[in-house]
């Protein structure tokens, strides 16, 4: 399946959950964008939200 064409968009997060998610990233080799991409869709799909809720 081909890849979406990515965007970017800005987040406000207290530092040290910064601090701990660019670790995070460093521990599962993964760029930041990536890793935040994976994790944000497994909590999703974990959390039974459709691609349709996803999309808006």
């Amino acid at each position: 399946m081909p890849e979406s064409p990515k965007r970017q968009f800005s987040v406000y997060l207290p530092t040290e959950l910064i601090r701990r998610v660019k670790h995070a990233s460093v521990d599962a080799d993964e760029s930041l964008s990536s890793f935040v991409e994976r994790v944000l869709e497994d909590h999703l799909r974990r959390s039974g939200a459709t691609s349709e809720e996803r999309s808006r």
